[in-house]
């Protein structure tokens, strides 16, 4: 099993449209083959000391699959993910990825 942390960086003021439009596609992501986990995150004020500043502009995937190769098929062009991103594309500056395994 992976996971991936997937850190999606939005134009201002775009985030309640972009996880409209991102709650309709969990669903047929976590449909895809070597789904595990697909969670849409954001940031939440915890008061503890080593917590990065808030991003009110950022969502945050939190995923698991089964294997590299069903992360690579969910990334090579399924039909939902590319209705997904062209809906969009617009209120997305940046996306990183973080794919890690256990130790």
């Amino acid at each position: 099993m992976i996971r991936v942390i997937a850190t999606l960086s939005l134009k201002p003021d775009c985030r309640a449209r972009f996880l409209e439009i991102l709650a309709a596609n969990v669903p047929l992501v976590l449909a895809e083959p070597g789904c595990l986990e697909y969670q849409p995150m954001i940031d939440i004020p915890s008061g503890l000391p080593p917590q990065i500043s808030l991003r009110a502009d950022a969502v945050i995937l939190v995923e698991a699959w089964k294997s590299l190769a069903a992360l690579r098929l969910h990334l090579s062009g399924l039909p939902h993910m590319l209705a997904y991103k062209q809906a969009t594309r617009e209120f997305v500056e940046s996306v990183s990825l973080q794919v890690l395994a256990p130790s």
